[in-house]
């Protein structure tokens, strides 16, 4: 069955197909759900085991304080220590509760995922080989979690695939809608970059064998399922770099406030005539103090949403159906300084039409026009089809059929001739058998040196003139396609060149503005294509890249890459064929096309299940969102810890130091009041900054200092004045609770 028909009938299936309950689909994470925060909860609770909480050494001090508070309250019993207590264990639960729902939002991915995974039985060929007799080969059911790599298996219409691997017999319509979300069907064929199939996905139509490439339990949807669980989450370099400097800072608070109670004690003794305090007494610092001014100094903010960042990052690729690897792939993302992109598809629209009949000294432009259509009757490639359309629309030209030329032997288009044609051979002229005939005649279609090659081998000469016209249209941004012919005669053959077709790939809307933007990043783009040094060039210029590498061959890929590597820069690039696979695995950040060959999803770091090449750039986009979102959290969590210096510090030692009565700059209410004033703060902090976590500071394509003066301007300085007014409005409604104000 032909591809074009196999289309049809997938795009008919497509069209019947209902989506029902019980049909698998993908979940969408909403911002701050409260269904979702109630649901989170739980696991918050959960998390406050000191077994998971160390792995976050800031949020674990807390919880010790929290702790610590709590057996105070309970031996001294007052109504500030209780309130002290309660908000210090809220804020150990918001912490979790940031990680919860961001785990939470992978957790509904996930269990839709689960559902796609079915454990079928398998239809295991035994004895299968290329081209053998179906009856030579035997069948077997077994458990699809028992097939193993390189078994054989046949899959028919109305069947699961049973696991991952490539088609190596027949097409079929596929419905990956439990993969991508997509509920059109997609075609799978042998042979090709479109070959791989993943399990749990459901074949619509036909028949096709496939051999397995997956290990037992390593199959797509679980690696799928581990990743957007944060199962298999590992902390990035930055983030274990980021949890260093976080303990580090906790060290160097918890000695400056183990310090503060030697000075206390001595500031007591020397005025004894000071009543003891709830913040002061003969033995110094209350502990409940103590513990509350250590965790409103140490970062407890960043502490709390560090997590929360990395896996909302991964949870975004997810919604645009991108699967990362590991986080490291969409940290690299942010960090990439070139960006290798293919023309065709990415940068163009990839379909080639024919714009204009150019023909050469002596023929004229009906002549060629009749041959470019005779010569493309038997192409179903989008540039084949637009030249017949082309011809019929600006000449006039009846469109003929393949079948209406009896006499005709069409020539398809190789990678070793780079031509196509047809040969006609010798026909009555005036419809009887025994009348005058016409001689043979060749016609051939394609690469510059391919025809001009074969026009001088049959004797032929080929004018300067189509040179020429060949370098016009390479240069404009275009594709030649010299159309020649052979026609028999009693002298011998008679070759000639009857001109060029004009083939235009149009460059896709906003590339030229998106690459500005990349390039205000910092960010080298090189375009890749199997086009002639001018034709690329011109399409360079059009499309605004820095760079472009024509005529490109694996190996080329793979030595610019690693002459990028070698500079010190970061690489990303697209890819989907096994050819692709040495330098996907090379680039530090690797996006295999979901359709392309198993050996391309195994090489590179990431996956697109949509297969659209231009993601990349929106990849790379939402990795510099990550980081921007991390590095201005972090500012704002340091920068708010100025204010409660100026809440607690005065607070504790008003009554001892007069002139620290001027430092009370925010007028606060009493030395209780500001205290709890600081520690509620701290914890509703926290909550206001999960929208901003899990969606991601604001990205705008701009250099990296512009970038640090956005962020030290909006974040530092907000950082400093938000906490100043939350505190202050706090105060003003804690200092009427009894035993506080």
């Amino acid at each position: 069955m032909s591809t074009t028909t196999l289309a049809a009938r997938a795009e008919t299936a497509g069209d019947r197909q209902q989506p029902s309950p019980d049909q698998p689909h993908r979940v969408g994470g909403g911002l701050l759900d409260p269904k979702q925060m109630w649901k989170s909860l739980p696991s918050a609770l959960r998390k406050l085991d000191p077994r998971t909480l160390w792995r976050n050494p800031v949020m674990l001090i807390v919880e010790v304080g929290a702790a610590f508070t709590t057996i105070l309250a309970i031996t001294d019993p007052s109504v500030f220590g209780w309130l002290i207590t309660a908000w210090l264990w809220l804020t150990v639960v918001f912490a979790n509760l940031a990680e919860a729902v961001a785990e939470g939002r992978g957790k509904a991915q996930a269990q839709a995922l689960r559902r796609a995974k079915t454990d079928t039985q398998a239809r295991r060929l035994v004895g299968w080989a290329p081209g053998r007799p179906a009856e030579a080969v035997a069948e077997e059911l077994v458990p699809a979690p028992r097939l193993a790599q390189n078994d054989v298996v046949v899959v028919e219409a109305g069947e699961f695939i049973p696991g991952d691997g490539d088609i190596v017999e027949g097409i079929a319509s596929v419905d990956e809608s439990a993969i991508t979300g997509e509920s059109a069907p997609v075609i799978r064929e042998s042979g090709g970059d479109r070959s791989s199939v993943t399990g749990g996905t459901k074949v619509l139509s036909d028949r096709i064998v496939v051999r397995i490439t997956q290990k037992p339990g390593e199959s797509f949807i679980d690696r799928m399922i581990a990743l957007v669980e944060g199962a298999n989450r590992r902390k990035t370099p930055n983030e274990i770099a980021l949890n260093i400097l976080l303990a580090a800072l906790t060290v160097i608070f918890l000695l400056a406030v183990a310090t503060l109670q030697p000075l206390a004690i001595y500031s007591k003794a020397q005025q004894p005539a000071l009543p003891d305090t709830s913040t002061l007494t003969g033995d110094g610092i209350t502990g409940i103090v103590l513990a509350s001014l250590l965790v409103c100094l140490i970062p407890t903010t960043i502490g709390a949403l560090l997590s929360a960042i990395g896996i909302a990052g991964m949870d975004r690729l997810v919604q645009r159906n991108v699967l990362a690897m590991s986080g490291r792939a969409v940290e690299a993302a942010g960090d990439v300084n070139t960006l290798l992109l293919d023309k065709t598809g990415t940068i163009t629209l990839g379909n080639r039409q024919a714009s204009a009949f150019l023909a050469a000294a002596g023929v004229s432009e009906a002549e060629l026009a009749d041959a470019a259509q005779l010569s493309s009757l038997a192409d179903e490639t989008p540039e084949g089809r637009s030249v017949v359309v082309f011809a019929k629309e600006h000449h006039g030209l009846r469109e003929r059929t393949p079948g209406e030329l009896r006499h005709a032997t069409f020539v398809h288009f190789t990678a070793q001739t780079r031509m196509s044609g047809v040969d006609l051979t010798a026909e009555p002229t005036d419809g009887s058998v025994s009348g005058a005939t016409a001689g043979a005649r060749q016609v051939r279609k394609g690469a510059a040196s391919a025809v001009t090659r074969w026009v001088r081998e049959n004797g032929g000469q080929v004018p300067a003139q189509v040179g020429e016209i060949v370098d016009g249209i390479s240069a404009s941004g275009g594709t030649p396609l010299v159309v020649g012919e052979v026609i028999e005669s009693p002298s011998g053959p008679v070759a000639r060149v009857l001109g060029v077709i004009q083939l235009k790939d149009v460059v896709k809307s906003g590339m030229r503005e998106r690459f500005d933007a990349m390039r205000r990043m910092g960010i080298r783009t090189i375009m890749i294509t199997g086009d002639n040094p001018l034709t690329a060039k011109a399409i360079a210029d059009e499309a605004g890249v820095d760079d472009f590498l024509a005529e490109a061959t694996p190996e080329d890929k793979l030595a610019l890459i690693r002459k990028e590597q070698a500079g010190g820069k970061l690489v990303a690039m697209t890819g989907d064929g096994t050819n692709d696979a040495p330098a996907l695995a090379q680039a530090d950040v690797g996006v295999a096309m979901n359709t392309g060959t198993s050996a391309a999803k195994e090489a590179g770091n990431m996956v697109d299940l949509d297969s659209n090449p231009t993601k990349l750039i929106e990849i790379v986009e939402i990795g510099k969102q990550l980081l921007i979102t991390r590095g201005a959290l972090t500012t704002f969590s340091i920068a708010n810890d100025v204010a409660k210096y100026f809440a607690i510090i005065p607070a504790m030692f008003a009554g001892v130091y007069g002139g620290l009565d001027k430092l009370n700059i925010m007028r606060l209410a009493s030395p209780e009041s500001a205290i709890l004033s600081a520690v509620i703060f701290n914890a509703l902090v926290i909550i206001a900054l999960i929208p901003l976590a899990l969606r991601g500071v604001r990205y705008t394509p701009a250099s990296a200092s512009k970038l640090l003066s956005r962020n030290l301007y909006i974040y530092g300085l907000g950082g400093i004045v938000v906490p100043f007014v939350g505190i202050k409005i706090i105060d003003l409604l804690v200092q009427f609770i009894p035993g506080v104000g």
